[in-house]
């Protein structure tokens, strides 16, 4: 545990790990694991690690098997358009509402967070990239000071997360969606329509590229 992680209780820690191995596909799709692995993945006890769990499980992130196992849920045609839907639907009108909240420094830390997935997508990076496209798209999201809408996107991600990693360790980093560049030039022009439509873009990238995942029987 790091010096920052002491100052957080126990099971927020835990949570928050359990939470970027489920977003990061750490654990894929379909792939049980039990409940004494993660415990020692994640080098906590038993009680943190359930609750991290039924945090999980009702945030749809994580499903509950016998035999003290859980999965991540495997993606379907059906989920990927309700996600996809959801998605379309809340991310862009939260970029619309971040917008005029953001200082031209908050722009600048945007732009240093999108020099980083540039820099994880040329050196084929992908969990970098995720992680930093994670990152970006929260630290705009959290701007919009939409509580409710946040944290609907928040677990949207969870579902639509393990996906993505998978389809992005096959087609590679430099194929990855990135439309923070024409968000970032509509932010400077304070055009937040377009802004909206730039994550809009974005979305639908991600999206369509594990659609073709699923059709092909990658995913």
């Amino acid at each position: 545990m790091n010096a920052e992680d002491r100052n957080i209780p126990t099971h927020e820690v835990t949570y928050g790990r359990l939470r970027d191995m489920v977003l990061f596909g750490v654990l894929e799709p379909g792939q049980p694991v039990t409940i004494q692995g993660l415990i020692r993945d994640l080098d906590a006890g038993m009680t943190p690690v359930r609750e991290a769990i039924r945090r999980l499980t009702a945030e749809g992130a994580l499903l509950l098997q016998g035999n003290r196992r859980v999965v991540v849920p495997p993606m379907t045609e059906t989920l990927l358009d309700q996600i996809a839907f959801a998605r379309l639907t809340i991310e862009p009108k939260l970029a619309e509402l971040a917008g005029p909240r953001l200082s031209a420094e908050q722009i600048d830390g945007l732009e240093r967070i999108d020099h980083g997935i540039d820099a994880a997508i040329e050196r084929g990076d992908v969990h970098d990239y995720l992680e930093g496209n994670t990152r970006f798209h929260f630290t705009l999201y959290d701007a919009a000071e939409a509580n409710v809408l946040n944290d609907m996107a928040r677990s949207l991600w969870l579902r639509f997360g393990p996906a993505l990693r998978v389809v992005c360790a096959r087609i590679g980093a430099q194929n990855l969606p990135d439309q923070h560049e024409e968000a970032l030039a509509a932010l400077r022009a304070g055009d937040f329509a377009a802004l909206s439509k730039a994550i809009e873009k974005d979305i639908e990238q991600g999206v369509e590229q594990v659609r073709a995942a699923l059709k092909a029987g990658e995913v």
